[in-house]
């Protein structure tokens, strides 16, 4: 080929990729965003069904996944915050890397620390598979410019070294494997402990927001529930947990809402199952069952809740 053929082809893509290196530059997370395959923002958008629509990040009746719903800690109140991709109040602006951050380590874009209120601790469990594919499909919602509250508090240094200390004595995280179990008792184990995250509420908590392992799983009064809200025990206890139900009932309670007496569940769980855009509902049956299987294989625990 001619050299004068050569140069100008050579000119044109020499500009074409500085200028693709730029756009890259100023915004990383577009191209990301553009990019990703769909499949793997179908994988995350199950993912985000599974996690319960991460209802804890829209207030009922309002605008989707924008934040500021209010969690009573026992040394104040904090607030969701905004996960769309708005780029001042939400995260547009951060990096798949920063988001993973938080989600996993509890570190803000800014290096400040998460409260943790957020389950990161258990989210550090997630495989990197679904990780990355969560970040993608929250790369698809639309943006909502929305600030957070500020935290509440009367504890000095509440955010910075009430967390650390926290973290330091109770803190227990996890190995992220690169992929997660597929089917059977361990996939269901795993979808409790590091998606779904179902010990957030039914295991009770100590006046430190601390887990109590012994009942693990085991339900907790009004008074000790999430939100003011009383929940189950869902051990394989026979008298004061579900140890009477069959694995296909457990099943269709996550999927549908539905109780094997034909009573509805209320309250945070109808938020999980219905989920704020994608919940429970969208759960694959294997799946459901898989979780109904674990919470069969694990140690009974008599505790009797308050209604």
């Amino acid at each position: 080929m001619h050299a004068n053929m050569i140069m100008p082809k050579l000119r044109w893509f020499t500009l074409r990729l500085l200028t693709c290196l730029a756009f890259n530059s100023l915004f990383p997370n577009t191209l990301v965003a553009q990019s990703a395959p769909k499949d793997l923002v179908a994988r995350g958008q199950y993912i985000f069904a599974v996690a319960g629509g991460c209802a804890c990040h829209t207030v009922p009746k309002e605008t989707l996944h924008s934040g500021g719903r209010a969690f009573p800690i026992p040394f104040g109140t904090v607030y969701s915050t905004n996960i769309t991709q708005d780029k001042e109040t939400g995260l547009g602006a951060w990096t798949d890397q920063q988001i993973i951050d938080a989600m996993i380590k509890g570190i803000r874009r800014d290096g400040s620390r998460i409260l943790p209120v957020m389950p990161y601790e258990k989210y550090s469990g997630m495989a990197q598979e679904d990780l990355k594919a969560l970040v993608a499909y929250l790369r698809t919602l639309k943006p909502v410019k929305r600030s957070t509250p500020e935290l509440k508090t009367w504890v000095p240094f509440m955010r910075s070294v009430g967390t650390f200390a926290y973290l330091k004595v109770f803190g227990r995280f996890h190995n992220s494997p690169a992929q997660g179990p597929k089917a059977g008792v361990e996939r269901g184990r795993y979808l409790i402990e590091h998606v779904a995250i179902c010990g957030d509420c039914h295991t009770p908590r100590n006046f430190l927001g601390v887990p109590k392992q012994s009942l693990y799983l085991a339900g907790a009064g009004q008074d000790k529930g999430p939100l003011g809200e009383a929940v189950p025990n869902i051990t394989p206890d026979p008298e004061t947990g579900i140890g009477s139900w069959k694995r296909e009932e457990i099943a269709d309670l996550l999927i549908s809402g539905t109780k094997p007496d034909f009573d509805n569940v209320q309250g945070l769980m109808y938020e999980v199952i219905q989920g704020s855009s994608y919940g429970y509902k969208d759960m694959k049956k294997e799946d459901a069952l898989a979780i109904a299987d674990y919470l069969k294989s694990i140690p009974p625990t008599k505790n009797k809740i308050a209604k």
